[in-house]
């Protein structure tokens, strides 16, 4: 059985610097370059996903659909995902997941016609589903490939990487579409998962993994039900797998509405509208770990950040619907302010609250917990999303009010985590360091029933 870092089990307040993780932990240098290159074509793609059905339909219900495209197979197929991740060699799930992406993104260059997208729909489930065992798969080996002090910064890293991936991706996708048109797009994507395919080959990633003791389709409701069971049987791990998902309850409404709004600022250059402002999302979520990792170095506060950080990015969204949307170079920047400054908070949820679950879980079970996470985060987006069109599709009300509803919604949703969740946190002997505060032994983990 492979083997992961001992050494997490021990404290470490010193963290390594970005360069000294890239430059000297090659096995995390080859992961992210890989990552690098898939990011930068899957917002390319994305783009193009939205312009693509926005012109086929003109419906805010089907542009609706591929956000609900992209979260309802990921949320359906993550805890399977995440019995694979504890129970098979992640690296190679990670190469096999990019090559199946690199053929099914093909596939959007035959959808064409309105009576076609369905098809579109489908082809983005199984790119979804793949991407839903790559995902965790990645998150889970982190641990096994840093030393302590590098564990903060490897997160904070591969944030700000997703973050400024999707500035640049969105930014260039955007122009890409006006330039060189949506069939090129999806070209470009499937070369950069070949490209990442290539990276990881070279890497080698230690990992604990228990016998499979049955088959994976016998193993699958058990092993899912137990990860299930270990989060609430361990509150302290329960409580973080939700702060993402608190972000997701009104997040994933306000991310599809940021699409829409894309129109209303470049009338005239529908990709290149939705770039901007997904730029402006990227910038923000880049900084944002950057800024957490530098203003929270105290680990006794990150249960408050976690929830501060919800209501400020809601906030943010509230101005953003309250703003006159204006085609002009001042208006789109007012809105860009505030769109970066709203996911720089969210952002800061994001790396902390998986931090704190790569510590408190033991590696054997991390994948499930991840996988669970992940299970979570989705539904609510998924629910977001669909209440949110349908409420434009219906026209009960415009996008304006919308992104106010949604806004105060998220709002309310931090203040809920800080009312709920904190005072736990700290009743739990006052958040000092302790024992399961680090991935706990095998003898502290309860063990699935042989048969």
């Amino acid at each position: 059985m492979a083997t992961s870092h001992s050494v997490h089990d021990v404290e470490v307040d010193e963290q390594a610097g970005y360069w000294s993780l890239i430059a000297g932990n090659r096995n995390f240098r080859r992961l992210w370059a890989g990552t690098v290159v898939s990011l930068l074509g899957d917002w390319f793609n994305t783009i193009a996903l939205y312009v693509l059905v926005t012109e086929l339909t003109g419906s805010p219900l089907a542009l609706g659909g591929v956000f609900l495209t992209k979260m309802l197979p990921w949320a359906l197929s993550a805890p399977l995902a995440g019995v694979l991740v504890d129970r098979y060699n992640r690296r190679a799930l990670m190469i096999g997941t990019d090559l199946v992406r690199a053929v099914l993104v093909l596939g959007f260059l035959f959808i064409d016609q309105p009576v076609e997208v369905p098809w579109l729909y489908v082809l983005l489930a199984a790119q979804v589903v793949a991407g839903a065992v790559f995902t965790p798969a990645k998150s889970a080996s982190i641990p096994n490939i840093t030393t302590p002090r590098e564990l903060l910064t490897a997160n904070a890293l591969m944030s700000a990487t997703w973050s400024t991936m999707l500035a640049v991706g969105a930014a260039l996708g955007g122009l890409a579409v006006e330039v060189v048109g949506i069939h090129a797009v999806f070209w470009i994507d499937s070369v950069t998962y070949l490209v990442s395919a290539v990276f990881i080959l070279g890497t080698t990633i230690p990992q604990d993994t228990e016998p499979a003791k049955r088959s994976l389709v016998r193993s699958a409701v058990r092993e899912i039900v137990e990860g299930w069971t270990h989060l609430r049987q361990n509150p302290r791990i329960g409580r973080i797998a939700f702060a993402k998902a608190t972000w997701s309850i009104a997040g994933g409404g306000l991310v599809y509405m940021l699409a829409l709004l894309g129109e209303r600022v470049a009338p005239a250059a529908l990709g290149a509208g939705i770039g901007v402002l997904f730029m402006a999302r990227g910038i923000g979520t880049g900084i944002g770990p950057l800024l957490t990792r530098w203003l929270f170095q105290d680990r006794r506060q990150w249960p408050t950040v976690l929830g501060g950080a919800i209501a400020v990015c809601g906030a943010c969204y509230v101005v953003v619907g309250v703003l006159p949307w204006t085609a002009t170079t001042l208006g789109i920047a007012l809105l860009c302010v505030f769109v970066v400054a709203g996911h720089a908070a969210s952002a800061g949820n994001w790396v902390l609250s998986t931090v704190m679950l790569q510590k408190r879980t033991a590696d054997r079970l991390r994948g499930r917990v991840f996988s669970t996470e992940w299970l979570l985060v989705m539904s609510a987006e998924s629910l977001s999303i669909l209440v949110g069109s349908a409420l434009l599709e219906a026209g009960w009300l415009d996008l304006a009010g919308a992104v106010q509803a949604f806004g105060l919604l998220q709002v309310a949703s931090g203040l809920a985590w800080l009312g709920i969740v904190v005072p736990r946190e700290w009743a739990d002997d006052n958040l000092q360091p302790r024992k399961t505060d680090h991935p706990p032994s095998d003898e502290e983990v309860p063990r699935p029933e042989t048969t």
